[in-house]
């Protein structure tokens, strides 16, 4: 049997990771380094001049927009786009 639908408390789909201070503060880092490096820097320059719709976001991987769900559950942590792009 089926459990029965529940609405969600909250309108986002994303849950909250419920992170110690220290570890909240060290993820920020991680995350701010991440984008401020030479790949994150080209990634956010073509996707912002691909200028997908709304919902949607830039694949590098396939080199087309796709639907943000889509894009962010889809994406590889190998590095292997990252090596197409010569980063």
């Amino acid at each position: 049997m089926r459990t029965p639908f529940k609405l969600r408390s909250s309108p986002s789909p994303f849950k909250k990771q419920n992170l110690s201070p220290t570890a909240s503060a060290a993820k920020a880092k991680r995350d701010k380094e991440a984008a401020m490096s030479e790949w994150g820097k080209y990634k956010k320059r073509t996707a912002q001049a691909k200028d997908c719709g709304e919902g949607y976001d830039y694949d590098h991987d396939t080199g087309e927009c796709v639907k943000a769900s889509t894009n962010r559950a889809n994406n590889s942590r190998s590095g292997s786009v990252q090596q197409n792009y010569g980063y």
